[in-house]
């Protein structure tokens, strides 16, 4: 059995811990905050674009030349998959559960995947589990901006354009509230505007109301081919940009979760460790009450 000392300091070290879990926890729910109103932010400004994708996709001739990002590969001899996941632990299963995720869809896919990585927890358990990963972008900032994913959207599409790649996938977490998260991997490219069912756009457009929107008529200028060669690249760098904005959001939450646990937790170690600590000093008590008794009575009958 422990010492009262062992057990002090035992008491000691973990309301220490708790101080620091319960300071991580408030800082996870002020970014968890935030990053949640990032991506109701964008949510307006996406479905508004991917309304005039739709339009312009759906233009008499467009269809025939076809944008190459909007055009399915015959044949399908690589994929690439962007992952992405945390910088930091203390996330509770956030990191494992997305990797998991990905290691399924990776083994069920026909097809050849390399990865590119997005967060280092991501990077370092794929290239330990021995998957080609091919380019890795590590410390995404709390508060991204579209600038700061545009160097991975220009990869993913001049690797697609240069026919180096036949289909681009995202997998993330996707934020549902501050205690459900949800691991998905969904198509980046090619983009079908005209069914987006399966791709990364889906969960941030889904509530747009596309009745009637490809026989609205616009004069667009210059051509809608043209227009297609600006837009199609934008709303991919979107799409990747908000995935982004979804897996800091989860990440924070699950942060926030787990250091939460983690103070609760701590707290009723150090109700277990009192009470040990209090039996034992009892215990202690008791011994120098019964050796003072037994002192007396040894010298009563001496």
């Amino acid at each position: 059995m422990a010492t009262e000392q062992e057990l002090n300091k035992r008491i000691k070290s973990v309301k220490n811990i708790s101080q620091v879990t319960s300071a991580l926890a408030a800082v996870s729910a002020s970014k968890a905050r935030k990053a949640q109103l990032q991506v109701l932010a964008t949510r307006a400004y996406a479905s508004k674009a991917f309304e005039i994708l739709h339009n312009v996709a759906s233009q008499p001739g467009v269809g025939e030349t076809g944008h190459p990002l909007l055009t399915t590969r015959v044949e399908i001899k690589k994929a690439y998959l962007i992952l992405v996941s945390g910088d930091r632990g203390l996330a509770g299963a956030y990191n494992a559960n997305i990797v998991a995720h990905a290691e399924r869809f990776i083994k069920a896919l026909a097809t050849p995947v390399q990865v590119i990585t997005v967060g280092r927890k991501g990077r370092d358990l794929m290239v330990r589990r021995g998957y080609d990963v091919v380019a890795a972008y590590d410390a995404v900032k709390d508060n991204p901006s579209i600038l700061d994913v545009t160097s991975i959207s220009s990869l993913v599409i001049e690797d697609y354009l240069e026919g180096k790649v036949d289909e681009v996938f995202v997998g993330y977490t996707d934020f549902v509230s501050l205690v459900t998260r949800i691991p998905r991997v969904k198509q980046l490219l090619p983009l079908r505007p005209l069914n987006f069912g399966g791709m990364a756009v889906a969960e941030y457009v889904q509530g747009v109301d596309l009745a009637g929107v490809a026989e609205r008529t616009y004069s667009y200028e210059p051509s809608p081919e043209l227009l297609l060669d600006s837009i199609v690249p934008r709303f991919t760098e979107l799409q990747l940009y908000q995935v982004i904005l979804e897996s800091l959001a989860s990440e924070h939450s699950a942060r926030m979760v787990a250091m939460s646990n983690a103070t609760d937790n701590a707290g009723a170690l150090v109700d277990d460790l009192t009470l040990a600590r209090n039996k034992v000093r009892q215990t202690s008590i008791t011994n120098e009450m019964l050796d003072i008794v037994g002192g007396a009575e040894a010298l009563a009958q001496g």
